[in-house]
């Protein structure tokens, strides 16, 4: 990265947020890396701005793709800076993520290496991790019945599908289980989660899709089944060495999995979904609770930060 330019000219809408090996996919150029200092902090990594010609307009598309857990995969679960990775995408005009994550997999039918496109979340965090931008003398309730943005599941379950001949196996639907970590579950635990109908169970899902939320952008994440959770018996335990190895064997089909999405979502046509149409001033009016009179002056500054002009 050290070639690359570190600034970079026009808004980026469409942000990917993974793991460091997704930073490279086939017909992606990398042409900057930014460093987005936030008033909560600095992000969990560089944002690296990638092009790629739209197949529509044939102007180059950047894609902005950010580090979940650092460039070395430093940062624990409980530890990922996620108000600074959103608040970073944000203020970089990103308004559409497309979250990348390695799940374990609750039910039979969820093999490893098979793709999930989750609709629902279970929060089984303990509430360690910051999960809100609204505090400090400044409420705001965001709704969040339906967690994952339709529109970018829509998109994402039509690009699976059209790799099923070439290895991928997608399901379009599931609930996911957000755990804290950095442990992985006991047995009971599995099987309580497997009870509640839970999909599949990671770590990394919130606070960030809720954060997303508050920030006005269109959020959906792909999960990667890397193993069975302990409740299947019969199989190997689950161990960071085997996770890793499915990881590795399906890295191509992450890779292009997550690149035909970002090709689909270039087009002009999903001009209104990557803009984050659906969202927009939605946190401008929930931050309406609080009158000017009680609001924290720390809290307003960082809160015109993410958003200018919204609390004048």
């Amino acid at each position: 990265m050290a070639d690359l330019a570190t600034t970079y000219p026009d808004p980026v809408q469409i942000a990917v947020i993974g793991g460091t090996g997704l930073r490279e996919l086939p017909g992606f150029a990398q042409v900057a890396t930014l460093s987005v200092e936030t008033p909560w902090g600095n992000p969990s990594s560089p944002i690296t701005i990638l092009h790629h010609n739209s197949p529509s307009s044939g102007k180059p598309i950047p894609i902005a793709f950010l580090s979940r857990h650092g460039l070395y995969h430093e940062y624990a679960p409980h530890e990922v800076p996620s108000r600074a990775n959103i608040a970073a995408l944000r203020s970089i005009g990103v308004r559409a993520v497309i979250a990348f994550s390695a799940v374990g997999s609750l039910q039979e039918a969820i093999r490893p290496r098979d793709f999930l496109i989750p609709d629902q979340i279970i929060d089984r965090t303990k509430g360690v991790r910051p999960w809100t931008f609204f505090e400090g003398g400044m409420v705001g309730h965001v709704g969040f019945a339906d967690p994952f943005d339709t529109a970018l599941s829509s998109i994402v379950s039509k690009c699976g599908h059209s790799l099923e001949g070439d290895g991928v196996k997608l399901h379009d639907s599931g609930t996911l289980i957000c755990m804290e970590g950095p442990q992985f579950s006991t047995r009971a635990e599995s099987n309580l989660y497997r009870s509640w109908g839970g999909s599949v169970i990671n770590m990394s899902a919130l606070p960030e899709a809720k954060l997303a939320r508050e920030a006005e952008i269109a959020y959906q994440m792909i999960c990667m089944a890397t193993d069975y959770d302990c409740w299947h018996s019969a199989g190997e335990s689950v161990s960071v060495e085997l996770v890793m190895s499915h990881m590795r064997a399906n890295s191509d089909n992450a890779r292009r999995f997550v690149g035909t999405v970002l090709d689909e979502l270039s087009k002009e046509e999903h001009a209104h979904i990557v803009s984050g149409e659906s969202l927009r001033e939605q946190s401008k009016s929930a931050a309406m609770m609080t009158g000017k009179e009680g609001r924290g002056e720390e809290t307003v500054k960082k809160m015109s930060w993410l958003f200018p002009g919204y609390y004048d």
